[in-house]
């Protein structure tokens, strides 16, 4: 749980820093008639892919731990579920959104004006 919640964190760190880095092209956005609600699921959509490449990067490890496990010889063996894959997957998904809403809400809640104007 507590590895969860901080790499919940850093997901909320990149995507503050991404928000950040890139006001004045979701100013643009927003002038040329884009709604709050895209921005918002933009930003959404890049924290679930963040998270996704995580869980992806996760699982393609732990196999490659159990190829070494195996290769080795030794007693132990790894076994993999697909429920547990999907678990995984689903749980990087779930820390996505909820760590990644509150700056796709910044982004979305930025007024065009300020965010043009600022450098």
């Amino acid at each position: 749980m507590i590895s969860l919640v901080v790499g919940g964190i850093g997901v909320m760190n990149i995507m503050l820093v991404s928000v950040t880095e890139r006001t004045r092209e979701i100013g643009v956005r927003m002038a040329v008639g884009a709604r709050q609600s895209d921005i918002l699921r933009q930003f959404l959509i890049e924290a679930i892919l963040v998270c996704l490449c995580g869980g992806t990067l996760g699982i393609a490890l732990s196999y490659l731990i159990g190829v070494v496990f195996a290769q080795t010889g030794g007693s132990f063996q790894m076994i993999y579920s697909t429920t547990s894959i999907v678990a995984a997957f689903a749980c990087s998904t779930l820390i996505g959104v909820l760590f990644g809403f509150l700056p796709a809400r910044n982004a979305a809640q930025l007024d065009p004006v300020d965010a043009l104007a600022r450098e």
